[in-house]
């Protein structure tokens, strides 16, 4: 098995997808937090200049999306058939495409500014954009709690981790799409993440740790 650190800094962000699938696989992994005060040298050994990045036997690979979808194919969380594959890639696709949509939201929102004018004129405009999409895809692959196949793959993940996040900004933002929050919860409440996300908050410290669940 190959050895594999995630670099990330302490919080959920760009990285907590990827560090689910460690932990829906039963994969280990050392999970490499960065503080602040260690950013700006860190930096100059980074590929692109930024985190996350993953290594692989000590190789680098940046990206969180590269390294979330490396992760599904590796972990067999990327479907059972190519058209499965392009389904996942597809509405992974679309979700970035919304979370773009939404970043200047986000950006109000830390900031503290107008979040009733964002919330409007930015937020609410995107959700009613794209969700129904999810919605549909969701339903049209039989509301089986996942959005492509019968089996969990990253693209549910993703999702159901984006809604966690963003409804701690918006409060039932996702509520007129029941068949999403469907997903949302059957990933959430997962036996194998459910631990996780209840104790993920409670290590608010730079430095590595083995992550290592398996009995």
């Amino acid at each position: 098995m190959p050895t594999y650190k995630l670099h990330y800094f302490d919080m959920h962000g760009a990285a907590e997808v990827s560090r689910q699938l460690f932990i829906l696989s039963g994969t280990p992994f050392i999970d490499s937090r960065i503080s602040k005060e260690q950013w700006p040298l860190f930096k100059e050994t980074t590929p692109f200049g930024h985190l996350p990045v993953l290594e692989v036997d000590g190789r680098p690979l940046p990206q969180s999306q590269a390294i979330a979808r490396y992760l599904a194919k590796e972990f067999g969380f990327y479907g059972k058939t190519p058209f499965e594959s392009a389904w996942v890639d597809a509405l992974a696709d679309q979700i970035k495409d919304f979370l773009t949509e939404m970043r200047p939201y986000f950006d109000v929102f830390v900031a503290g500014s107008d979040k009733e004018k964002a919330r409007v004129e930015i937020a609410m405009p995107a959700i009613s954009k794209h969700f129904p999409f999810f919605e549909k895809a969701a339903k049209d692959n039989g509301s089986n709690g996942h959005f492509v196949g019968d089996s969990l793959t990253f693209v549910d993940v993703y999702i159901a981790d984006r809604i966690v996040t963003i409804d701690g900004m918006l409060p039932g933002f996702a509520d007129a799409y029941p068949s999403v929050l469907a997903i949302r919860d059957k990933v959430i409440n997962d036996p194998r993440l459910k631990e996780w996300i209840a104790t993920r908050g409670t290590r608010r410290v730079a430095g590595e740790v083995l992550v290592d669940l398996r009995k």
